[in-house]
């Protein structure tokens, strides 16, 4: 009997060693993930790929693409590159916030939730200027400013409320216990997304057509300039968004402060 008991002793001990064992190398594992996105984000490759491809975006809209589009010859289509690549980064940043939602539920670090809420916020952002974008390019093409009737439109304003709906939710919870309120609204609120962006597919489109694999779509966009603009406002992101975690490490720092005075 006392060696059945020594020999679970000895196997609880054993477990526990390696939980411990486990966990110390899953921390490990994280800090050095953590590491590594700040030193991408705090790059100068990154400040200076932003301010480059941004240039050479601007130098190939207004010096190589046509103005006509649809069969609509106007200046007011060269708005369509940057509509496309804010409409792209905007997806980019949501899904980060669901990515940092879903991990700080999963892990609880604070950096999950610092990536979650400032993703969000250049999210919602990106998306707000890309909707005035479409519409401004969407003016000339249409000659509308929005339509109602278009499945894309109306699932990306959804996408626009949810994420407003996000920030206010994230706004008012408490930092020191309730941000896994907000991190399930970013894990959920994600599904419009993916949802806005097949819309084209699952219904009929009005005005939006199907460009990925539609070999019939009429739109004439220069391919190299979309992808250097593409490129610019990926960096861009990158860039903002380690401006934004830094600020709120900064913030963080200073509620500390605060409540070790009081």
């Amino acid at each position: 009997m006392g060696v059945i008991m020594d020999t679970n002793q000895s196997d609880s001990k054993g477990g526990g060693e390696r939980g411990r064992t486990s966990n110390r190398r899953f921390s490990y594992v994280v800090a050095r993930v953590v590491s590594v996105l700040h030193r991408v984000m705090d790059s100068r490759l990154v400040k200076w790929g932003t301010l480059g491809f941004g240039i050479a975006s601007m130098l190939l809209v207004f010096g190589v693409a046509s103005e006509t589009m649809y069969g609509v010859e106007n200046s007011g289509n060269l708005l369509a590159y940057w509509h496309i690549a804010l409409a792209w980064i905007a997806s980019v940043a949501l899904a980060t916030t669901f990515v940092g939602s879903a991990l700080f539920l999963r892990y609880r670090g604070r950096f999950w939730s610092r990536l979650a809420h400032s993703a969000g916020e250049l999210g919602f952002l990106l998306a707000t200027l890309t909707l005035i974008f479409g519409s401004t390019w969407g003016k000339v093409i249409w000659n509308s400013w929005w339509e109602w009737t278009d499945v894309r439109l109306v699932t990306f304003l959804v996408v626009w409320f949810i994420y407003a709906g996000y920030l206010v939710v994230y706004s008012v919870v408490d930092r020191e216990g309730d941000e896994r309120y907000a991190a399930v609204y970013g894990v959920v609120g994600f599904v419009t997304v993916p949802i806005s962006y097949a819309s084209t597919r699952l219904w009929t489109p009005t005005f939006h057509e199907t460009t990925l694999g539609n070999p019939t779509v009429s739109a004439n966009i220069d391919p190299l300039t979309l992808v250097v603009s593409l490129v610019a406002a990926t960096l861009l992101y990158i860039y903002l968004l380690g401006l934004r975690i830094h600020l709120h490490e900064l913030e963080d720092k200073v509620l500390v402060r605060n409540a070790t005075r009081r």
